[in-house]
């Protein structure tokens, strides 16, 4: 299964680098999400209650950052077994490209599930993969996002 989306984030390049690699944020914005550790600068352990269609489990995993050029591109790894349900595993290639005082992040995500995920039905699985998706950038978007700025909302009234 594979991805790939961008987002515009009303935030500057270094803020929303920082951003994806704060646990405490990523815990926020990841969709079900029950618990998210730092082990080090890049691994993290995952804890996630996710629903695809019928099947509903925690995953318990691992995610391997691999920042090759920060903060204009970074890519991670990940793996996680949800019991009788199955597995997932996969990664992803991030590019965060500045465009004036807000960020423009592009991904690439490729995934592979097994167990009784993978007898759910491609458009099942990636109709979900994709909404957790987009769930999460739209999160991750409000909270890393600017504010705007108090006169300016009262000028637009």
């Amino acid at each position: 299964m594979e991805m790939k989306d961008e987002v515009r984030i009303a935030a500057p390049r270094e803020r929303v680098y920082a951003a994806l690699n704060d646990p405490e944020v990523l815990k926020e914005c990841i969709p079900g999400c029950e618990e998210l550790t730092k082990v080090s600068d890049t691994e993290l352990e995952a804890k996630v209650v996710l629903k695809v269609g019928p099947v509903k489990a925690r995953f318990a995993g691992n995610v391997t950052l691999n920042p090759e050029n920060p903060p204009e591109h970074f890519s991670l790894q990940g793996q996680g077994s949800g019991g009788a349900a199955g597995f997932a595993k996969g990664g992803a290639d991030v590019v965060l490209e500045e465009d004036g005082e807000e960020t423009i992040l592009r991904y690439e995500a490729k995934a592979d599930i097994g167990g009784k995920l993978a007898q759910l039905g491609n458009r099942l699985v990636q109709g979900t993969a994709n909404k957790l998706a987009a769930q999460f950038f739209s999160n991750f978007a409000e909270k890393v996002g600017a504010p705007q700025p108090e006169h300016a909302a009262q000028e637009q009234a």
